[in-house]
């Protein structure tokens, strides 16, 4: 259930706020070798780095995503935000009845949206200025609470496509709008959890192919 909520969570956002969009990318056993090359790469950078927004910025450096590889935020309309799963109230550690708000924001660089994030958080956790940030702001999550000096503990990680074996070879790649994603309990530096995320990663992320 868990799992398929996060699947929607994602494609709903996608769906609904992005232009149809899809790599361009004929269909040939190299360019599906440098596909699986390039997804595992991007789950490397995900693992080693406790700050997703700080992995994309260095995937967009890598790969020459944008001029200036910096990673921003769009703030969506969440329609319930003081709605939580049992579950995150369960690692996070909070009662049903404690506050716990809902985030979601596309992460871009440049023309290119990266992912979709999903944070839910322990507001009476935070500096009062997070919050306030947090509210009135588009900065990513992980901008905001960097001068927490968090780690994460991962709880899922997925990949959701692979261009092998995969179907017979077609006039161009077929690449699905969502190809990883990662669930996570962020902690601060003394161990206290305030926030997990599910975060949705999008075939944007392997438009550098097409140039190459």
């Amino acid at each position: 259930m868990w799992r398929a909520t996060c699947l929607v969570l994602g494609a709903a956002v996608l769906a609904v706020s992005t232009p149809v969009h899809a790599v361009s990318l004929p269909d040939t056993p190299l360019n599906r070798a440098r596909a699986q090359m390039a997804v595992q790469e991007l789950e490397i950078m995900l693992l080693t780095h406790p700050s997703a927004t700080l992995a994309l910025e260095a995937w967009c450096t890598t790969h020459h995503l944008a001029d200036s590889p910096v990673v921003t935020a769009r703030k969506m309309t969440v329609a319930e935000p003081d709605d939580a799963p049992p579950a995150v109230r369960a690692n996070l550690g909070v009662s049903a009845t404690q506050r716990v708000r809902h985030r979601q924001v596309q992460l871009v660089c440049g023309a290119h949206v990266l992912s979709v994030a999903d944070n839910w958080y322990v507001p009476d956790r935070l500096p009062a200025q997070m919050n306030v940030i947090l509210e009135q702001t588009d900065t990513s999550f992980g901008h905001v609470v960097a001068p927490l000096h968090f780690s994460r503990t991962r709880l899922e990680f997925d990949r959701l496509w692979s261009p092998w074996p995969g179907l017979m070879p077609a006039a161009s790649l077929a690449v699905p709008a969502i190809i990883v994603r990662q669930r996570a309990v962020l902690h601060d530096e003394h161990g206290q959890p305030f926030s997990e995320v599910v975060e949705t990663y999008t075939d944007q992320t392997l438009d550098f192919l097409s140039a190459g």
